[in-house]
């Protein structure tokens, strides 16, 4: 589908009917696969023959899915996951290992905070924080000789900061490591960090992609073209004999697709973070107006921002799409399309007056989740960052008094009059 437009890829691409075939993705729930032939079924366990056997390994209707997601990343491969966390974990997984160290920005979902700061320690992988703006030698003053990966969200939850996207893709490269990318809030449709340098590409599927809140998922979109086979001995797991599989190399055997191929075989093999057929059904159905919905978020967060920043009980917006955000210049050049749907700010009168303004919200709902069709609103600190030190929350970009704000696709002036009254009530 390479020649058609973003918006047709998100209605056609994946799943391709033959003739008499059904028209819609059709959901494989089953989670085994008959073959006629004992020695057919050994070559699949052995990578020889491409086919399914076990769909905790790989699905039909999981990888459609995934080659659509792919196919709008401009990616070479990719592989669907239980959830974004698993995505995550997964990507990091798959080329270190205890005694291994990565570099992140600070600026982090709490999860993925968490996961860094405290369980990848665990499993002894250490973790270098570096600033979402920060050039290419502060990024590269923090590399190790056991680095193995950098990882950057392009758009920070909640805090909004922008990854200067082509340093962290510098400092990798010359570091000899790959560049991850969380691309979850922007989407393929806003940003394509592929196009800037990045290496690998992981989503939450749960937010815009899915976009309805039904199906919690994750992707991990590789674009082939790191040269794994450059650094041998930084990627032994990649180019050297897998004895789990009778020796498979996975650079030698599968090319460009050798990181998704050993993240499939290995890790969901050992790890079983396996996506449903069902969530990947619904998942695609999101994806087929994905890009319908991403510029009514937009429009629609760009209304509430220009509403908010005039409003006298509120003390400051962050929302990169604004002329004078902090950010304005980077979300130009990386997202010039838009934004996304999500923005932050501060209700004058601290956490207190946070927890009144959102109790008196009507229309808007006070939930976990963020990037569904539906208005919602949380307070970072008392929730999805609740766990973290005062330290942790600066580092991360989460203020006391800071309201992370989910912008639906409702009419905006609906939304606009809930934030008003909800004001009124302070």
């Amino acid at each position: 589908m390479s020649d058609y437009h973003i918006d047709t890829k998100c209605v056609q691409s994946g799943y391709q009917p033959g003739n008499g075939e059904p028209r819609v993705l059709p959901i494989v729930q089953s989670t085994t696969f008959k073959y006629n032939s004992t020695e057919q079924m050994g070559r699949l366990f052995d990578l020889e023959e491409a086919g399914y056997f076990y769909s905790r390994l790989s699905n039909p209707t999981c990888d459609n899915v995934a080659a659509k997601i792919a196919d709008l990343e401009g990616g070479a491969s990719a592989v669907l996951t239980s959830s974004g966390q698993a995505a995550i974990l997964m990507t990091v997984l798959n080329v270190c290992g205890a005694g291994d160290h990565l570099v992140s920005c600070s600026t982090l979902y709490g999860g993925t905070f968490n996961l860094f700061s405290v369980t990848l320690p665990k499993l002894g992988i250490s973790v270098s924080f570096v600033p979402p703006d920060a050039d290419a030698d502060e990024i590269i003053a923090a590399v190790k000789p056991n680095t193995k990966l950098i990882y950057g969200e392009m758009i920070a939850n909640p805090a909004l900061n922008i990854l200067n996207l082509e340093a962290f893709a510098s400092a990798a490269h010359k570091s000899g490591v790959p560049l991850v990318v969380d691309n979850t809030f922007p989407t393929p449709i806003n940003c394509r960090p592929f196009e800037w340098g990045a290496d690998i590409v992981v989503h939450s599927t749960t937010k815009y992609m899915d976009g309805h809140a039904t199906s919690i998922g994750g992707c991990v979109v590789d674009r082939g073209s790191f040269d794994w086979d450059k650094y041998p001995e930084r990627f032994p797991g990649l180019t050297k004999p897998d004895d789990s599989y009778h020796g498979v190399v996975y650079t030698r055997q599968f090319g460009s697709a050798a990181f998704t191929a050993k993240l499939t075989a290995q890790l969901m093999r050992d790890m079983g973070a396996s996506p449903a057929p069902m969530n990947a059904f619904l998942l695609n159905i999101g994806l087929e107006t994905l890009h319908l919905r991403v510029s009514r978020h937009c429009s629609n967060a760009m209304s509430v921002a220009q509403y908010l920043e005039k409003h006298p009980m509120i003390s400051w917006v962050k929302y990169p799409g604004l002329p004078g955000d902090s950010q304005y210049a980077l979300a130009q050049k990386y997202l010039p399309n838009g934004v996304c749907g999500v923005l932050s700010f501060g209700v004058k009168g601290g956490r207190a007056a946070a927890v009144k303004f959102m109790d008196a919200l009507k229309l808007a709902a006070i939930v976990t989740h963020v990037c569904d069709a539906r208005t919602s609103v949380l307070h970072p600190a008392s929730h999805t960052h609740r766990q973290l030190s005062d330290e942790q929350l600066v580092l991360s970009g989460v203020s006391d008094d800071m309201i992370r704000f989910s912008v639906g696709i409702e009419d905006p002036g609906d939304i606009i009059t809930d934030l008003g009254q909800a004001l009124d009530s302070l």
